[in-house]
């Protein structure tokens, strides 16, 4: 059996061990920031007097219990970072979180406003901000970082965000122009304000722009460049959202043409 160098040294403090990990993850600042977060709210009170090596599988599944499923599923993803680093440097020989899984995540339609809707409502000195984001489909972090030289030639040039790097090499995109550029303020705060009273939050108008999308008949494949989506099912997950409306309009348009059909069908009197 292969010997590990921590089997004999002395112990390895959790908190140490993990917090050197986290910093030195290659994520983004962002992601780096919400790991932080999950361990020091999380998973500090309950491993961080512990013992590295002695930490076991029990323990992990014990700590990600009583958290929600969102919650339990990010909190065990940094567990199982810090264990595969500790694999890495030959301090353990299997991972305690290897086989723990979190609570199984169930995600519903998410509530958007549709155009019309938008158009309607009062959005006060932000509703040109709200309108553009509805209309070209970028996140906050994108449309945040853009300047009057992102816009040109009738198009969105969207190669960054506020933390720097686009999410993803499928972020980098452009999109057509339909409505004014306006600089957004710094923090999303003032965004949320307005957008709280319709149940709805920020990136709720990227399903908006989705929506306008697949109303006026734009190709899936094509919407998921628009979005800067990297898989596709992500960017079906939101065309095959329905509203209410749009059952009882599928009824009347089946009637319309089993009605149309009857008379084409229907022989004519030839006397």
């Amino acid at each position: 059996m292969k010997t590990f160098p921590g089997n004999n040294s002395s112990a390895i403090n959790f908190a140490e061990f993990a917090k050197t990990t986290i910093n030195n993850l290659p994520i983004r600042r962002k992601t780096m920031g919400t790991y932080h977060s999950m361990y020091r709210c999380h998973i500090h009170h309950a491993l961080g007097d512990m013992d590295l090596r002695e930490i076991k599988r029990s323990d992990i599944q014990e700590l990600i219990v009583p958290l929600a499923a969102q919650t339990s599923a990010m909190t065990l993803a940094v567990v199982k970072s810090i264990f595969r680093e500790a694999m890495a440097q030959a301090l353990i020989e299997n991972s305690p979180a290897h086989g723990v899984k979190g609570k199984a995540i169930s995600v519903g339609p998410r509530r958007f406003l549709t155009w019309a809707e938008i158009e309607r409502s009062e959005f006060g000195p932000l509703k040109e901000h709200i309108h553009f984001l509805a209309l070209h489909g970028l996140r906050w972090s994108e449309a945040v970082a853009l300047n009057n030289e992102d816009i040109r030639d009738g198009r969105i040039y969207i190669n960054k965000s506020i933390h720097g790097q686009t999410k993803s090499r499928a972020a980098i995109r452009t999109v057509p122009l339909v409505s004014k550029f306006v600089k957004f303020p710094r923090t999303p705060k003032p965004l949320r304000r307005v957008l709280d009273p319709y149940q709805v939050q920020i990136h709720s108008l990227r399903h908006t722009y989705a929506y306008l999308l697949k109303s006026s008949g734009v190709h899936v494949t094509t919407a998921q460049r628009l979005l800067g989506h990297s898989d596709p099912k992500m960017t079906l997950a939101i065309y095959t959202q329905v509203l209410d409306h749009e059952i009882d309009d599928s009824g009347i348009a089946l009637k319309q043409w089993i009605e149309s059909s009857r008379k084409i069908e229907k022989p004519s009197m030839c006397r």
